[in-house]
């Protein structure tokens, strides 16, 4: 059975249907990448993955136990962890504190914060650990705000991780940045699929990176699955080269 399985998903905004029947499914340690148009779905499918959105029909499935009406923190206690196109950072807090509130929140001691920020050391180690899992150690007193574009987008998906989670969901996590850092920003995420067991669904733009770093690519066009299979699969799919690559 996969870490995750969705079925017959769908849900329209009005007149649209954003997702129009959808199986999906992602095993674990896998790095799958969604695909496909502006308006094609991508982000609505994250979004009910991740509890954001209930679906008008279908079902979902994490680690054989259906959560299709399972509210996000619980979600997020059972293992999925998302991160959005647009960063979601506290601008005036450390990287330091950022990752500890997402670890105070993973914790359910929020409410405790300020007493618990500077006495709590296995909190200020584990999110040490963290940023240096993403490069950002000597960056873990600049407060977000002051971070480039690309670090804060590896701070994002820190955030993420921080949440301990067996799937995490990524919107656009390139979006934004230059080449190099794009890299950095993957290279990090398929070291965390590769040495931390996890699975990662990612949605991106930039087809280099897809076929770079998915191990499984899946193509939505106009809320349905229009292909899906590997990256030398996908290439050599006519469907996908008329839909997203331009070609006839």
């Amino acid at each position: 059975m996969p870490l995750l399985f969705a079925q017959g998903l769908r849900k329209s905004f009005g007149e649209t249907r954003a997702v129009d029947g959808v199986d999906f499914f992602v095993e674990s340690e896998e790095l799958v990448s969604l695909v496909g148009s502006n308006g094609a779905g991508k982000t609505t499918l994250v979004n009910l993955l991740s509890g954001l959105l209930v679906p008008d029909a279908g079902s979902i499935a994490f680690q054989d136990t259906d959560i299709t009406a399972v509210p996000v923190r619980d979600r997020i206690r059972a293992g999925i962890a998302r991160s959005f196109q647009l960063v979601n950072l506290f601008d005036q807090l450390s990287a330091l504190d950022n990752v500890r509130l997402a670890i105070f929140s993973r914790d359910g001691t929020t409410r405790q914060v300020l007493r618990l920020a500077e006495r709590n050391r296995p909190a200020r180690e584990e999110a040490l650990e963290v940023l240096r899992d993403f490069g950002l150690e000597d960056k873990w007193d600049t407060p977000a705000a002051g971070l480039a574009q690309g670090e804060r987008k590896l701070l994002d998906v820190a955030l993420a991780y921080a949440l301990r989670p067996k799937l995490i969901l990524l919107d656009e996590p390139t979006s934004g940045v230059g080449t190099r850092e794009k890299g950095t920003i993957m290279d990090a995420v398929a070291q965390l699929v590769r040495e931390r067991f996890l699975a990662a669904v990612i949605v991106e733009h930039d087809m280099d990176v897809v076929f770079a770093y998915s191990h499984r690519i899946v193509m939505m066009h106009q809320g349905k699955v229009l292909a899906e299979g590997t990256p030398e699969q996908i290439r050599a799919d006519e469907r996908v080269a008329a839909a997203l690559l331009g070609k006839a």
